[in-house]
């Protein structure tokens, strides 16, 4: 069982939006008790970055297809889907944490 989830956070520039959705998704790991390692990125980077880390989470569309689970997070920066992206992050780093 690994002892945490290695999270790749990626936006657009690798700044703005990024930096708000790894200090959610933070909280919202610290919430549920997960723990986890983010690193962030830009898009530009998840093809070479997605081999070190167990998810992927962008703040934008991504057209090429992932070796990792992705979980769009957005929406934690619109307020749109909040809850459902919340409890998307959640189970998907749980099972993470259930499968090594």
């Amino acid at each position: 069982m690994a002892n945490e989830v290695k999270i790749l956070i990626a936006c657009g520039s690798g700044i703005a939006t990024s930096t708000v959705a790894q200090e959610k998704v933070k909280q919202i790991l610290q919430e549920a008790g997960i723990p986890a390692r983010i690193t962030k990125g830009t898009v530009g980077q998840v093809q070479t970055l997605q081999d070190g880390v167990d998810v992927v989470m962008l703040t934008t569309r991504y057209p090429k297809p992932l070796k990792k689970p992705l979980v769009q997070v957005f929406g934690l920066i619109s307020g749109i889907n909040e809850d459902t992206i919340r409890d998307e992050i959640v189970s998907t780093c749980r099972s993470v944490l259930e499968a090594e």
